[in-house]
C-alpha cells in the first residue's frame, strides 16, 4: 500500500474508527486519541497490511488492541475522594442502651446476656450460678417491665397531673359546664 493510499484510506476511515470505538464503550475523547494513534500505528505498520480493502478492519482491530491495552495497564482501583460524611447513629444501640438503663440490675444481667450477647438460658444460669428456671422466670419478668415501661405514653405523667390538680380543686374541672358571668344578663 503506497502512502498516498494510506492516506486516503485515513480521510475515509478516521471517523469511522472513532464510531466503532465509541460503540465498544469510550467516551469520544478517547475514542479521538485512540483512532490516532491506531492510525499512527497502521502508518508505520502498512508494509504488514496484505490486503488493502481490509485496511479500515485492520486499523480497527489495531484500535481495540490499543484500547484493551490501556485498559490491562490502568490500575484497577480508583482512590476515593473522602467525603465529609457525619456518623451513623446506630438508633438500635440507642433503643438497647434505653432499655437496659431502665431494667434493675439482675434484670439487665439476664437481658443483656440473653439477647445482646447470644447466651442460652442454661449458659446464663450457669454462670451466675442460678437455676434455669429462676433464669426464664427473670427473662419474663424483666420483659414485661419493659414493655410496661416503654408502652406508657410519655404524657401520661402529664395526664396523671392533671388528674391531681382536679381532684384537689375539687371534682371535674369542665370549662364548657361553667356559666359565664354574661349569661344571665338579657339584652
Amino acid at each position: 500500500m503506497t502512502t498516498e493510499e494510506y492516506g486516503n484510506a485515513y480521510q475515509r476511515g478516521f471517523n469511522l474508527t472513532v464510531r466503532f470505538l465509541v460503540s465498544r464503550g469510550l467516551s469520544y475523547d478517547a475514542a479521538l486519541d485512540t483512532a490516532q494513534a491506531a492510525w499512527a500505528k497502521g502508518w508505520e505498520r502498512r508494509a504488514q497490511l496484505r490486503d488493502p480493502n481490509l485496511v479500515l478492519t485492520w486499523t480497527n482491530s489495531i484500535a481495540l488492541n490499543i484500547h484493551r491495552t490501556y485498559l490491562r495497564r490502568e490500575p484497577q482501583t480508583q482512590t476515593l475522594p473522602e467525603l465529609a460524611a457525619p456518623p451513623r447513629l446506630n438508633v438500635a444501640a440507642i433503643d438497647a442502651k434505653r432499655i437496659l438503663s431502665s431494667c434493675k440490675p439482675n434484670d439487665r444481667i439476664v437481658l443483656h446476656s440473653h439477647y445482646i450477647e447470644g447466651y442460652k438460658v442454661q449458659e446464663i444460669a450457669e454462670q451466675h450460678g442460678w437455676t434455669e428456671t429462676a433464669v426464664r422466670i427473670r427473662l419474663l419478668r424483666a420483659r414485661r417491665s419493659v414493655e410496661k415501661k416503654l408502652s406508657k405514653p410519655r404524657h401520661a405523667k402529664l395526664k396523671n397531673l392533671a388528674e391531681k390538680a382536679r381532684m384537689a380543686i375539687g371534682g371535674e374541672f369542665d370549662l364548657a359546664s361553667r356559666e359565664t358571668p354574661m349569661a344571665h344578663m338579657t339584652v
